[in-house]
């Protein structure tokens, strides 16, 4: 996935998630299709390119303080805690984290 655009790599990670029972890419997820899982988004691509997964607070903390993230800021000053953003110049492997996210948000695993 290297060097591929956020809209290829988000692309990849849906048509992975959408060939398991139970998961949709349906409705809005600030500003854009959203996958779903029993009507609870997990994971998004928002217009600008950024990805954005639903964790648990402390692990988009720790992810933050790692480096690897950023808690997700829709708007200035609204930072939503259990949402992590991920920028594609990062190089980072989307799809450990869209699982993750899923299994927070209460899917099955793999």
């Amino acid at each position: 996935m290297a060097g591929d655009t956020p809209d290829q790599r988000y692309a990849q990670i849906v048509r992975t998630f959408l060939q398991r029972p139970g998961i949709t890419q349906q409705g809005r997820g600030f500003g854009a299709a959203a996958l779903k899982v029993r009507g609870k988004m997990f994971a998004t691509l928002t217009p600008a390119g950024t990805f954005v997964v639903k964790l648990p607070r402390h692990r988009v903390d720790a992810l933050a303080a790692d480096g690897q993230g950023r808690p997700f800021e829709p708007g200035p000053g609204r930072v939503m805690t259990q949402w992590l953003e991920l920028h594609a110049a990062s190089g980072q492997d989307w799809m450990p984290l869209a699982e993750e996210a899923l299994a927070y948000v209460g899917g099955t695993p793999r």
